[in-house]
């Protein structure tokens, strides 16, 4: 079965803040089994959901409300993760869809509730709450939640026609407007969102939530299950149409209509959400047992000229934004390309870990992929944001729309064969061995794998061309890597002071380009800080 680590409830810990509500009265679970009850059917279309929320955007924003927030508090994440959703009760479980789906319960990390409704002929039908919907053990706090609390989110089952469905979901949406899919190799990881607010700026960050979700079941493994969803936040509002098909990982096609209610920084679009917190390229010494910890790698980047980029992720000393300028761009994506079990040796499977690709579905126009890298010193924070910034004014009134399809797979779904990707990111001592090593000079050795340099014959020699934008660059070369199909590229930095530096780095031969670009951010004061402690420690 698949759960939920405590990186997961802590994601949404930014958007569960407390507010006062009303008195409530605690609930007595039922003798008799439940049925799911449901309010009165109601007229509803994409289009009425789009004017909802411009209506609502015209308001002054009203904070959520929190049932008992006093129990709410209490209810941490092991007596969160021990309430479980009666699987004999998810909706369309006996039929009317074959995807069926389950709640969540309220709790410290998910404390607003959300409405659920089910979609059927252009009638929404609101799910009513019932806290015997829930099998709750007997002494948890939850058993002192008000009867009218509410849901916290949902998650998407497998096929109701396998033996397995009450065990296996692939779709999850809870907290603010974070949801995420499993990709093709079984296991969640990342996040998404549903539009960012002020990331990294000196202006408070927002969580704008969904407060209200409209499924429409599929008939058919085949076909997609329609969500429809509301949002609502100090600073704006919007309409979701989400159409999530169920593939060797998960397929969502999301079009979006924003409403702009105040002034906002900076706007994100395709925000996605990861951990990194060292890999082979700059764990401290000492810092863990396992190799590498990480559920994505990588800053992916299909620009609107055609280029492909590759970033390796840094946990740098202090909070970090980068800009990638673009017009019209194809795609972005945080991947998890090292699959090597024996690279990170731990029974959680960050080997399995989904990528996640953002494909544009319409014009974006001008902007930057932002790629946000926070400070962290564990695995239990998600600490790296990408998202799409447009370059369009976010100024109260303002509307946007937006198309894109999101794919949760293994791999990026438009691989760019026969041009090279890159597999390793290594740094150590600058020099050569057996001769004493220059002070402050650093080696760079990066991997690339693909079909370009296995197409090469025994005597072509790639030229490795490498920028920097600063510091003295010395050592440069390509060269085959021993038993394998890989060509490596070779450098020596030489660099003063604690500023980043941006290198820039792929293989050609005559004009034809072998490999992606190698974009990577070198932190030296995080390279310093790594060689200090190994010296501590020996």
């Amino acid at each position: 079965m698949r759960t939920y680590d405590r990186r997961d409830i802590l994601r949404s810990t930014a958007a569960a803040a407390t507010v006062v509500a009303a008195p409530w009265a605690a609930y007595a679970h039922s003798d008799e089994e439940p049925t799911l009850q449901f309010d009165p059917p109601k007229p509803f279309s994409f289009a009425s959901l789009i004017e909802q929320a411009r209506d609502l955007a015209k308001q002054a924003y009203a904070p959520p409300p929190s049932p008992a927030p006093d129990i709410v508090q209490r209810i941490g994440y092991d007596a969160h993760g021990a309430i479980q959703y009666r699987r004999n009760l998810a909706l369309f479980a006996d039929g009317g869809g074959v995807y069926p789906l389950t709640l969540f319960h309220l709790g410290r990390y998910f404390q607003h509730p959300v409405q659920i409704h089910s979609v059927e002929d252009g009638q929404a039908r609101r799910l009513r709450y019932n806290p015997d919907y829930f099998e709750i053990p007997s002494g948890n706090i939850a058993k002192r939640m008000p009867s009218d609390s509410g849901f916290a989110g949902f998650r998407i089952h497998e096929s109701r026609w396998r033996d397995d469905w009450k065990t296996q979901d692939w779709v999850a949406f809870l907290g603010a407007s974070y949801f995420r899919a499993i990709g093709a190799l079984g296991q969640y990881g990342l996040s998404a969102r549903g539009v960012a607010v002020n990331t990294a700026t000196e202006t408070p960050e927002e969580f704008p939530r969904f407060t209200a979700f409209y499924v429409v079941p599929a008939a058919d493994e085949q076909d997609p299950v329609l969500l429809y969803a509301l949002l609502d936040g100090p600073s704006l509002t919007g309409a979701y149409r989400f159409e999530i098909t169920r593939t060797s990982g998960v397929v969502m096609d999301v079009e979006k209509q924003l409403f702009i209610r105040s002034d906002i920084d900076r706007l994100g679009i395709a925000p996605l959400t990861s951990m990194f917190w060292y890999a082979e390229y700059n764990r401290p010494y000492r810092i863990d047992w396992r190799p590498e910890v990480h559920d994505s790698d990588g800053l992916a980047l299909w620009t609107g000229a055609g280029e492909r980029l590759w970033r390796p992720l840094n946990n740098p000393g202090r909070t970090r934004a980068s800009a990638f300028v673009d017009r019209h761009p194809r795609g972005f994506g945080l991947l998890q390309r090292d699959r090597d079990f024996g690279h990170y040796l731990d029974g959680v499977h960050y080997e399995r870990r989904p990528s996640a690709w953002v494909e544009p579905l319409d014009d974006w126009g001008d902007g930057a992929v932002e790629l946000v890298e926070i400070p962290t010193d564990d695995e239990t924070h998600d600490n790296i944001v990408a998202l799409w910034r447009p370059d369009s004014p976010t100024k109260a009134g303002a509307s946007f729309s937006f198309k894109y399809r999101l794919h949760w797979l293994a791999h990026p779904p438009h691989p760019a064969e026969p041009t090279a990707h890159c597999v390793a990111t290594r740094i150590g001592r600058g020099g050569e061995p057996g001769t004493k090593r220059p002070e402050g000079v650093e080696k760079f050795v990066v991997e690339f794998a693909g079909p370009a340099p296995k197409m090469l014959g025994p005597y072509d020699k790639p030229l490795a061309v490498v920028s920097a934008s600063r510091g003295r660059l010395s050592g440069i070369g390509a060269e085959r890597v021993p038993g394998t199909g890989r060509w490596r590229a070779l450098f020596d930095l030489a660099v003063n002071g604690a500023e980043p530096v941006e290198l820039r780095l792929y293989l050609r031969i005559g004009d034809r380009i072998l490999t992606e670009t190698w974009a990577y951010q070198h932190l030296p004061v995080l390279s310093a800080r790594t060689v200090t402690h190994s010296a501590m420690g020996k």
